[in-house]
C-alpha cells in the first residue's frame, strides 16, 4: 500500500507540473449568486430560505438573522459544474452567529464539499450530501486546540495513512484559529487518487482514494449511494449547518 501512495503522489507531482499553466477561474464574482444553486434540507431545490445566503461586501455570507430556529434546515450552496482533478482556492471567516437549537458540534464549524453528488439528485428530506467535507473549525474554548482544514465523509471514506479510516472526521496538524480570524484554505484533487489540504499555504493534512461508503447521511436516494464506487468527480458546495460564516476570493484551477 505505502508503494501504491507513492505512485500516486509521483502521479499527482507529474500532473501539476504539466499543468501549471492553467489559469484560475473565478467561481463567486462578488456581486451576486450567478452560477449557485441551494438546497435545503425541507426544502426544494433552489429555495433560499430566509435569505440564508447573500452576498454582502463582496463576500458570500451564510447569515441567520431571519430565522427564529434552525431545525435541522442543513444545507449547501452548490457551484453549477462539476469537477475532477482541481486547485480550489478560498477565504472563510465566521461570524458570532450560531443558532442554539442546532447541535453543539456546529459551533464555530462549517465546511466546503467537493466530489459531490449533483444538486438535483439530493432528495427534500437529505440531509448532507454524499461527498468528502473540507472541514473549518475555530476555537470553540480559549487554548483548548481545535486545528481546522480536517477531513469529513458523509456518505464516503478514505485511505489514511495506506488504510481505510473508519473516523468520520480526519483532524489535520493544522494550528488553532480565532472565530473572527480570516483563513485561506487551498483544496487540491487528484481525481480518485490523491487529497492535499493546505491552510494559510501549509499541507496540514493528506489522503488518498476517496470513495462512497460509511454512513452519516441520511434518507438519500440509496441508487446515489454505490458503496465502494471511487469519486473522480463531483460538485462542490458551501455548507450551512447553523453557525453563521462569510467566504470570499473563490477561486479555481483545473489540473
Amino acid at each position: 500500500m505505502k508503494k501504491s501512495i507513492f505512485l500516486i503522489t509521483i502521479y499527482a507531482m507529474l500532473l501539476s507540473c504539466s499543468t501549471e499553466k492553467s489559469e484560475w477561474k473565478i467561481l463567486f464574482n462578488g456581486k451576486n449568486l450567478d452560477g449557485w444553486v441551494e438546497k435545503m434540507q425541507h426544502h426544494e431545490l433552489g429555495e433560499n430560505y430566509k435569505n440564508t445566503y447573500r452576498v454582502v461586501d463582496g463576500k458570500i455570507q451564510i447569515n441567520y438573522d431571519g430565522y427564529d430556529k434552525f431545525e435541522n434546515r442543513y444545507s449547501h450552496l452548490f457551484y453549477k459544474k462539476s469537477f475532477s482533478s482541481f486547485h480550489l482556492k478560498f477565504e472563510y471567516k465566521f461570524t458570532d452567529q450560531w443558532l442554539d437549537d442546532a447541535p453543539i458540534y456546529t459551533y464555530k464549524n462549517s465546511g466546503v464539499m467537493f466530489h459531490s453528488q449533483a444538486p438535483e439528485t439530493i432528495l427534500k428530506e437529505q440531509d448532507w450530501p454524499i461527498s468528502v467535507e473540507y472541514q473549518m473549525l475555530a476555537e470553540a474554548e480559549e487554548g483548548k486546540s481545535r486545528p481546522t482544514g480536517n477531513m469529513c465523509s458523509p456518505g464516503t471514506e478514505v485511505i489514511f495513512d495506506g488504510e481505510m479510516d473508519p473516523r468520520h472526521c480526519i483532524s489535520s496538524s493544522s494550528p488553532t484559529f480565532k472565530w473572527n480570524e480570516w483563513v485561506q484554505a487551498d483544496l487540491i484533487v487528484y481525481g480518485d487518487s490523491l487529497v492535499i489540504h493546505k491552510v494559510n499555504g501549509i499541507e496540514v493534512l493528506r489522503y488518498t482514494n476517496p470513495q462512497i461508503g460509511g454512513d452519516v447521511a441520511n434518507r438519500y436516494d440509496p441508487n446515489q449511494k454505490l458503496d465502494g464506487k471511487l469519486l473522480s468527480e463531483g460538485y462542490i458546495g458551501l455548507q450551512s449547518e447553523g453557525q453563521g460564516v462569510e467566504f470570499k476570493n473563490i477561486k479555481i484551477k483545473e489540473l
